[in-house]
């Protein structure tokens, strides 16, 4: 038994090592521009809190939930933009720059001339986009507490949820990336992102939409991520939060399988 288990944990080991050794080369990569589209990615969503979450909540009022908990407009809309911060971190990793390194750089050609596999390529991508979107949640998060829209307790449960709305859309988003054919695609997938970003109950309830949108709006990631992090962030108890967690485990296994095998028949091929 120890001779079969210790081969194979060898083997997960060193794929391991490989898919960090690819997330280390985007670090190394880094220069001091980018530094500034990085910061660029958190300003984005603390804008819109600023404006809507505080200047239109002085107008809107308190908001019941579902469960019956009352919250301000500030505190609906401050868990909505922390899911559009991650998503939006992840997907900018594993969308444009993915599809430069696949298309343009061609660095994967080379990457595959070493041991590293594409699930391993593909992996460490989605670990690098995540280094992105935990650092947004992270400082989103300690925005939310200042502001008193959360409790410090509640920001670290949030914190967990908000990477694993990353990994889900860095994963979707690679998967997509890689049926791209030119930087023109990306127009899709900008409207497509834009649309989940305003009809994923980010600014009013779910609840306010008729029965057919509403039921459209419910099994889309984003909805499920905003629901997940405004259940924590709130306090909102129920047995949602493990249909949310599911989803977007699904969501980002689907992803790494698709965007693997893609990028095995993209670069074998």
């Amino acid at each position: 038994m120890v001779g079969l288990v210790l081969p194979r944990l060898v083997a997960v080991s060193a794929a391991s090592r490989r898919s960090v050794s690819v997330a280390e080369r985007n670090v190394a990569a880094l220069k001091t521009v980018y530094w500034l589209l990085l910061v660029s990615g958190f300003v984005e969503p603390l804008l819109y809190l600023l404006s809507i979450g505080v200047g239109v909540g002085a107008l809107v009022g308190d908001l019941t939930l579902p469960g019956g908990e009352v919250v301000t407009y500030a505190a609906f809309v401050a868990p909505a933009m922390l899911a559009s911060s991650a998503m939006s971190g992840a997907l900018s990793e594993t969308t444009f720059n993915f599809f430069g390194k696949m298309k343009q750089m061609k660095l994967y050609d080379g990457v595959i001339a070493t041991p590293v596999q594409p699930f391993e390529i593909a992996l460490g991508e989605l670990l690098w986009a995540m280094l992105r979107g935990s650092a947004y949640s992270a400082a989103f998060l300690v925005v939310m507490v200042v502001m008193e829209l959360t409790t410090v307790t509640r920001a670290l449960v949030a914190f967990p949820a908000a990477v694993l709305v990353g990994f889900a859309f860095g994963a979707l988003g690679m998967a997509i990336t890689t049926f791209m054919r030119s930087w023109h695609d990306f127009d899709l997938m900008s409207a497509a992102q834009f649309t989940l970003f305003l009809f994923s109950g980010t600014f009013v309830p779910a609840e306010a939409y008729p029965a057919a949108l509403r039921w459209a709006v419910e099994v889309t990631p984003l909805y499920r991520a905003v629901h997940l992090i405004r259940g924590v962030s709130v306090g909102a108890a129920g047995w949602e939060w493990v249909l949310d967690v599911l989803y977007l485990l699904g969501a980002m296994a689907l992803g790494l399988l698709v965007a693997s095998r893609r990028m095995g028949r993209l670069l074998y091929g």
